[in-house]
């Protein structure tokens, strides 16, 4: 029997490791620790306990906890250290029992049974309540404690045991429970209860108080009470008195709640309800029966908190992101929070490393390790409640790599690859893969050779001959493929004649007298042995007897020359080694190369069908002159031209040799008809018919005239309508395209349409084909029309061609013009009407403020919807106004964008006579001012008299016709002293003294002509 205690370490002799080359041989498991089969624990309720199951052998067994007697507590239950330890936390008496250890490998199992025995200390399950009693009241005081062994329950008054303190018969003790009746004064007392087994003892004190008080309630009144649907809440009414007063409690409605199941009262008068619902809410009355005292209390029944999207067990890969999920239900007058624990440890916001990161209901948990590994609890807390639920992290990956498989069991044909399995990493190993690499091949890549589905860690594989295989092993679980194992160690087998032959053997002879046989080659693991190569052997059908020739080739093809064209022989090939050959080979069917055909179809003739459509016939060919496998027939077709055209080869079968066929078909090889569709009627063409094989087309047929009967014509090439009036539609057209015949005239129909489309058909029929346009007079303005024109030949009516029109009504110009202003130009729009044919108008514009006359513009088009006017200055005033048949009917004022240049008011002071005679007036009176000071200023060596004199003679004489006076220079008024005289350097100046003036007094007339010539001018 084991009993927990600390253990004590002791060295020992130092152990010498050797790691030896040979493979280890396995092992069946062996327990270490503990030994035996069996073996006894002693643990004490609230304790932790461990059991340990080492165990050895190889391979590394696997260790499996279970309870023999009852399901293991698994809240409470850890298993460590590979699982070797069961750790079993805070023990109660339900996990005593028997624990069975369970060790396993490939080559055996073994099992240790632990017989676990709980005992306990003394613990109370119901204590003694100190309280006050009135004179005369009976008091029972409840002791009541278990453990194992079952303790004693012993009873000691103010610290003296009972049996010890004087007998009173009121006293009396009955299974832990003390009894005091009709109690007094002075039985006021503590009282002791203690309970005892072997593992120790336990005392509770307990105070009885004998007074007497009056009746009194101690909880205030008003109180609310919150709680959620589906808990329990317990309404105060504490009294106070001695005896102690008797209390009851009342609904709302005045009505005894005690009714229901779940409400009780407790001994201190409180109201206790269990599994509330909303209709337990309300206001509550408490009061003492003995006396006038009361209180109320209100119940608030709020909705439960619920979770009601909990965390997932989440199976994620190292370095992925998880992400956990809460949602909660909660009342909506509550406030909630909402907390993450990793592994009971409350979780934080890690700003450094962002490994944990809060949004809404969401935790994310970033990059996770091995570390991450846990159980994640969410837990949803308000001040009534809290919910909580929980998952997982668990690190999954690809299983590690299987150890290296062996090869066992070798056969000539067979080996048995055998391997044990790598760490699954927490996800199930579900199936392997058996990859092969076959060296001495064209490839040595490592190849799939087997899959295995579930956890076989054997498979029995099929070997090829004369190859040297090695073998790797992949795991698979859910996550993916494990890394390839280490390689087998190489395994060859012997050599042995070929097992099979070359598929797909047959002939690809393409020229004449040639036999070409080919074959699809074998891999090389098919060789089975050195020295590998084909044997070709081959005979003719017919006429040679059952000899075989034959050569060897390394390869196809192989040809074989002189056999002549399209004959017949059987072929096969026969795969060699030099350990033997193959089994025989099954012949296959082949023909030497093919010829084109030496003779056309027999006898071709054509029977007209229709205008468009003939069927040629013939008779089938003599296979003999296909020379080839004959494929079928070809009709070609030449088109010569119409009926009606005579065209410049009198012999039909030059157009063969001139140009290719127009229309070419091709036949199966047992047809002997065909009818060739959409000929153009009333043409003439040229057949010819061949023979042909894979090898080409034979020779052809002489060529054959074929006449065409006459079909009816194509819809006329174009249709164009025209209204001259509104009650009048000219149809003009162009004659088909394709008159397919002689055209005989026209067929002109029209329809009104209406709704209901039963309108009448007017036709009208045209017997001469040259007439190719008509006017329909007496049409509706109104209506629309629908216009057919056929072509017609003495076959009948073609297709029409179809227009839809209505006549054109007489036009009036816009009722409104839309005008857009710029600076130099006006855009101006219309609405043209439909159906309307276009009248001409005029715009006309005149600046306004000025002198100038109405500009109008061109003739414009009512059914061009659009004129721009331009050449206008900007930042001006226009009247603008639209004219037809010399009425206006519309007219607008507009402003031109920019600023505006200031320019003479148009008028007659613009006009050209008014300026010249303001000019010549004003040169008269210029000059006649230049003269009036000339005669009042000093001249020269002039008297003061002469000037009176001249002065006066000049006022005083009269202007004679077109003379304005005398005539002086304006270099008398002009004498300085420091500009000299004219006298000086003029010899103008006498010697005699006389001056410009006397000059000028004795010729002044001529002067005065000189004048009216310089003012002529």
């Amino acid at each position: 029997m084991h009993y927990l205690s600390a253990r004590t370490m002791f060295s020992k002799e130092p152990i010498t490791l050797v790691v030896s080359d040979t493979v280890a041989r396995k092992r069946r498991p062996q327990m270490l620790r503990p030994t035996g089969s069996r073996s006894s624990y002693h643990v004490l309720r609230g304790q932790t306990l461990q059991l340990e199951c080492i165990v050895q052998g190889l391979p590394t067994p696997s260790v499996r906890w279970v309870k023999k007697d009852s399901v293991m507590s698994e809240t409470r239950v850890t298993r460590r250290n590979s699982n070797t330890l069961l750790h079993l936390s805070d023990v109660q008496k339900a996990d005593e029992g028997q624990y069975q250890c369970t060790a396993n490998n490939s080559q055996g199992t073994v099992t240790h049974v632990y017989n676990v025995v709980v005992e306990a200390a003394p613990y109370w399950r119901v204590k003694p309540v100190s309280q006050l009693y009135a004179p005369g009241e009976d008091v029972k005081l409840d002791c009541e404690a278990d453990g194992i062994p079952t303790p004693q329950v012993s009873w000691s008054m103010n610290g003296s045991p009972l049996p010890e303190v004087d007998p009173d018969p009121r006293r009396i003790v009955k299974a832990g429970v003390l009894l005091l009746k009709n109690v007094d004064f002075y039985d006021t007392a503590v009282f002791q209860c203690k309970a005892t087994n072997k593992h120790g003892s336990i005392v509770v004190n307990t105070y009885v108080y004998v007074i007497e008080l009056p009746p009194q309630i101690l909880t205030p009144t008003g109180q609310t009470y919150r709680v959620v649907e589906g808990g329990l809440t317990s309404l105060e009414c504490r009294s106070f008195g001695s005896p102690m007063p008797q209390v009851s409690w009342e609904s709302e409605d005045q009505t005894s709640v005690m009714s229901s199941s779940r409400v009780s009262q407790l001994i201190g008068g409180a109201l206790h309800i269990t599994n509330v619902t909303h209709d337990d809410g309300g206001l509550y009355t408490c009061s003492v029966t003995s006396a006038n005292a009361s209180i109320t209390a209100e119940l608030d029944v709020f909705d439960k908190t619920v979770i009601t999207l909990p965390p997932s067990e989440l199976r994620v890969q190292r370095g992925n992101v998880s992400v956990f999920t809460c949602v909660a239900q909660v009342d909506r007058r509550l406030e909630y929070e909402l907390q993450w624990r990793k592994d009971g440890a409350k979780l934080d916001d890690s700003a450094e490393d962002d490994k944990y990161t809060f949004e809404g209901p969401e935790l994310r948990v970033a990059d996770v390790q091995d570390e991450d590994q846990g159980v994640y609890t969410c837990d949803v807390i308000t001040v009534l409640d809290n919910a909580e639920a929980s998952g997982s992290i668990t690190i999954v990956d690809v299983p590690d790599p299987p150890n290296q498989p062996q090869v066992t069991n070798k056969k000539d044909r067979s080996v048995t690859l055998t391997w044990s399995p790598g760490e699954d990493n927490n996800s199930p190993i579900t199936g392997y893969i058996v990859e092969v690499e076959v060296t001495g091949v064209e490839t040595d890549d490592w190849m799939e050779w087997r899959r295995i589905v579930g956890n076989e860690q054997q498979a029995v594989l099929s070997l090829r001959p004369f190859l040297s295989y090695r073998f790797r092993v992949i795991a698979i679980n859910d996550v993916g493929m494990s890394r390839p194992s280490q390689a087998s160690d190489p395994h060859s087998t012997l050599a042995a004649p070929p097992d099979s032959n070359p598929v797909g053997v047959k002939s690809e002879s393409v020229d004449p007298d040639q036999l070409v046989i080919t074959w699809d080659e074998m891999d090389q693991q098919s060789f089975n042995g050195p020295a590998f190569q084909y044997k070709v052997m081959w005979r003719r059908v017919v006429g040679a007897g059952p000899a075989w020739s034959s050569n060897f080739s390394s390869s196809p093809p192989y040809v074989v020359t002189g056999v002549g064209n399209f004959t017949a022989f059987d072929i096969k090939v026969q795969a060699v080694n030099e350990l033997g050959l193959a089994p025989d080979p099954v012949p296959a069917i082949g023909y030497s190369g093919e010829d084109v055909p030496l003779a056309p179809p027999m006898d071709p003739a054509v029977e007209v069908l229709n205008s468009t459509a003939i069927k040629v016939k013939w008779f089938p060919i003599a296979m003999e002159t296909v020379r080839g496998h004959l494929l079928g027939y070809k009709i070609h077709l030449w088109h010569i031209g119409p009926m009606n055209v005579p065209h410049h080869h009198k012999d039909p079968g030059q157009h063969v040799h001139h140009q290719p066929p127009g229309i070419t078909l091709s036949t199966g090889p047992t047809e002997t008809h065909k009818v060739v569709a959409d000929l153009q009627p009333y043409s003439k063409y040229v057949l010819r018919a061949t023979v042909f094989n894979s090898k080409g087309e034979g020779v052809g047929s002489e060529p054959l005239l074929i006449h065409m009967p006459e079909g009816v014509p194509s819809p006329p090439a174009d249709l164009e309508l025209v209204s001259p009036s509104e009650t009048e539609m000219t149809l003009h057209w162009k004659p088909p395209a394709q008159p397919n015949g002689l055209l005989t005239g026209y067929l002109v129909q029209y329809q009104q349409i209406s709704e209901t489309d039963y309108s009448p058909v007017q036709v009208v029929s045209i017997e001469n084909p040259k007439i190719t346009n008509m006017t329909i007079n007496r049409l509706d303005p109104r209506s629309r029309y629908r216009f057919h024109v056929r072509g017609r030949t003495s076959k009948g009516e073609g297709k029409p061609i179809t227009k839809e029109g209505a006549t054109m009504l007489d036009g009036s110009p816009p009722a409104f013009i839309n005008v857009s202003v710029g600076e130099t130009l006006l855009n101006l729009s219309w609405a043209s009407q439909e159906r309307q044919r276009s009248v001409g108008f005029y715009l006309e514009y005149l600046r306004k403020g000025g002198w100038g006359k109405w500009v109008r513009s061109e003739k414009l088009d009512s059914s061009l919807s659009f004129y721009q006017l331009q050449g206008l200055q900007p930042g001006s005033e226009y009247r603008l106004r639209a004219t037809y048949n010399n009425t206006s009917f519309w007219d607008t004022e507009v402003h031109t964008e920019g600023a505006g240049v200031m320019q003479v008011q148009a008028g007659f002071a613009t006009e050209g006579w008014f300026i010249g005679l303001v000019s010549a007036v004003a040169l008269l009176v210029l000059l006649l001012l230049i003269l009036c000071f000339i005669r009042r200023s000093k001249g020269g060596k002039y008297s003061v008299k002469d000037k009176e004199e001249g002065h006066i003679d000049s006022e005083a004489r009269p202007m004679k016709d077109e003379t304005f006076g005398e005539y002086r220079s304006d270099n008398d008024d002009k004498h300085t002293a420091s500009q000299p005289s004219l006298c000086d350097d003029s010899k103008l100046c006498s010697e005699d003294g006389l001056g410009l003036g006397d000059y000028g007094n004795s010729h002044s007339h001529s002067v005065q002509t000189e004048e009216i010539t310089v003012l002529s001018y």
